[in-house]
């Protein structure tokens, strides 16, 4: 199993990248990947903590994403911050773990977290339509944690 900046090839990163900027042209929410090897500790916890240390929980509508891998242990969570949360209904975030887990069962890891963003950005227009004077409050690459 490759490493965690090994898991995406030049392409398949450009291809996420894209896929987050087109996910974004229609909501006001920041959508962001981060990737790393392992898991430390509860898969829910750590992907707060680094939500927390991505600085995602400091944008403007409390209306950030997060999709946290870790490519070792086959785990992944989606995380939204409270603005959305408190908007949504409890089941929001099922069926883009469902869209996801099934791509990444069939090997198709960068189509999996392809649908994945984008099915985010249509679910936050919803509730997070594009403002006009919409600022990108989070850098659309992905990040790495090498552990």
């Amino acid at each position: 199993m490759p490493n965690a900046r090994q898991i995406l090839n030049n392409d398949e990163d450009r291809r996420i990248v894209e896929a987050i900027k087109q996910a974004e042209l229609n909501t006001s929410g920041e959508i962001k990947v981060h990737i790393e090897n392992h898991c430390r500790g509860n898969v829910e916890e750590r992907s707060l903590v680094v939500f927390n240390h991505l600085k995602m929980n400091e944008t403007k509508q409390r209306n950030g994403v997060l999709i946290y891998l870790a490519v070792k242990d086959h785990k992944f969570a989606i995380l939204g911050d409270e603005g959305i949360n408190n908007v949504v209904e409890a089941d929001f975030w099922n069926d883009i773990r469902d869209l996801m887990t099934s791509a990444f069962k069939e090997g198709r890891f960068t189509d999996g977290l392809e649908q994945g963003i984008m099915r985010c950005g249509e679910k936050l227009k919803t509730y997070f339509p594009y403002q006009s004077d919409d600022v990108n409050e989070i850098p659309d690459e992905i990040s790495y944690e090498n552990n």
